[in-house]
Formats: structure tokens, sequence, C-alpha cells
């Protein structure tokens, strides 16, 4: 463990344990501050940086950061960056942390270096990357600041306004150019994130549409397979609007999305688009709910 790591208390080693133990063998588990801790193993030289909430890990069974089998898998270092509560890792002792990395050459140690968040986590992931040179980021549904005077029509996270978005690693879009290459997944039919998509918007900068996900854009992209691979795929430097767009058609299996369009459509009053739904679902999958409302809709015709 760090010599810089503080102390932790017995009730944050009850759900870092899991941490603790890999952190043992080459790396290590950091306090920063009263609301941060960073979690590192070295496991191969592509590092890969991420952003998460405590809650989270705590609510996981193997009570380790998300990404953490995949990078295992991959043979990549991980750091992750753990916020207790919704704190945008806007805290001083997260920018010291990063200061600290960059003084003692951390990330010069790996052949390739990603960044990786989503949703406020995305943000995080956007600001700090400036850290790291010549790093790359695969972004999802990112927020480009919580500053009420750029970003005041987002109501969403009204806590996060009395955070400071002005001083150190604060506008996210502008940390993004020392970058190789920046990934920005995100629903443009949801306004809030489009719009924070569109402050992104930089030459470095590939967006990717992620359709009638809403605020589920990560949890689709997760659950449908799509998330790790397009993630190999920026790591690698490798990932093109066409290839996202192979990986994306993956979602017309997946439940969550299917049930999402349909209760769009069903909202809009489109029965046309309801039946074009149901016969593209019916015809590759055995689903007889969605096969009794085809009926319903076609008089039996199918």
């Amino acid at each position: 463990m760090s010599e810089l790591a503080e102390p932790m208390a017995r009730s944050d080693q009850d759900w870092m344990s899991a941490m603790d133990l890999v952190a043992e063998d080459d790396g290590y588990l950091e306090r920063l501050g009263k609301r941060h801790w960073a979690f590192f193993a070295e496991q191969g030289t592509t590092l890969l940086v991420t952003f998460e909430r405590a809650e989270a890990v705590r609510a996981r069974d193997s009570r380790m950061p998300a990404q953490y089998d995949l990078a295992r898998a991959q043979r990549w270092s991980i750091l992750t960056v753990l916020a207790e509560g919704e704190t945008f890792w806007r805290d001083p002792a997260v920018w010291g942390y990063f200061d600290r990395l960059v003084d003692d050459a951390f990330f010069d140690d790996f052949d390739r270096v990603v960044f990786y968040g989503a949703g406020p986590a995305g943000y995080a992931a956007a600001a700090y990357m400036v850290a790291a040179p010549g790093a790359r980021a695969l972004l999802i549904a990112p927020r480009a600041t919580m500053d009420p005077a750029i970003a005041g029509w987002d109501r969403r996270h009204r806590a996060a306004r009395r955070l400071d978005f002005t001083r150190r690693y604060g506008y996210a879009p502008d940390m993004t150019g020392g970058a190789d290459r920046v990934w920005l997944v995100h629903d443009p039919l949801h306004g809030p994130d489009a719009a924070h998509a569109a402050l992104f918007r930089r030459p470095w900068l590939t967006v990717l549409n992620a359709r009638r996900t809403g605020e589920a854009t990560e949890a689709v992209l997760a659950a449908t397979g799509v998330l790790d691979r397009a993630l190999v795929a920026a790591t690698e430097g490798r990932l093109t609007p066409a290839g996202f767009a192979r990986l994306w058609r993956t979602r017309r299996s997946n439940p969550a999305y299917l049930r999402a369009i349909l209760t769009e459509a069903v909202a809009r009053k489109r029965p046309w688009m309801e039946t074009l739904i149901c016969r593209s679902v019916t015809r590759r999958m055995n689903a007889p709910r969605l096969q009794a409302r085809l009926a319903g809709l076609t008089g039996g015709k199918g």
C-alpha cells in the first residue's frame, strides 16, 4: 500500500477488503481526503483509468470496480478513483493526487493510457485526462460542467451546482486538449446529454450515437456486451463509427432497449412503429407477449 495512504477506519476496511487484498500484491489503496479513494493494481503496460461511485462498489458482490475484471482479462493495469456520493470528483485532494502522479511521471510508465467514465464519472475522466498527454478516452454521456453559468439548462445534479467547476481540472472539454483520441457515446435524442455532447465538440473527438438509451446509456451498453468491446477497441485505437454501429446492432436483442422503444411507440401513439418493432423481434426471438401484441395490431396477419 502507498506510503501516502491515510489509515482507514474499520468501516472502510469492511467493504474495501477485496481491493486491499489485490493492492497488497502490486498496487495500493489510498485515501484522498474525506470522500475519495484511489485503487491501483499493476497488471500490465496498458493503464485503464476509471471513476466510480463508492456506493456502486459496495453494492457489487465482488466489491471491486466495475472494469476490474475486464482489465484483469486484458492484462491491463487499472486505476480507479472512488467517490463517496455525487462529488463530481471536484475535491482539492483529488487534484493534488493527480498532480503527484504527474510529478512522479506515473503515466510515463505505461505504453498506453485510456480514461473511462459515464455521466458524472465521464466528466471526471475527461477533466483528469489532461494529466496524461497522449491518452485516449471513452466517455459515456459525460457532463461538460455543472457550472450554472454554462449548463444552467441541465436540471439534474442540482446539488452539484454548488461545486466549483472553474478552478483546476474544471471545464472538461478543455481538459481533453492533449488527448490522442476521445470517443463520446450518447443518446442524441436525450436533450441534456446531447447538449453536453455539443460542448465537447473538438477535432480529436468522435461522437458515437446510442439512440433511445436515455439516462441508461451505460447500462444498456454494459448489458449488451457492447461496453467492454468498445472499451477494448478504444484502448487499441481502432474504434470507428462503422465498428461501433456493428457492435450497437446487438441492442436489438436487449430486453431493456426493446422495452424502451416499445414504450416510446405507445406513448407517441404510433401503432405502425409498434408493429415494426414486434415483427422484427418475433422474427429473431421467442417472445410470446410481443407475438400476441403483433397479432392484435395486425388482426392476426403477422
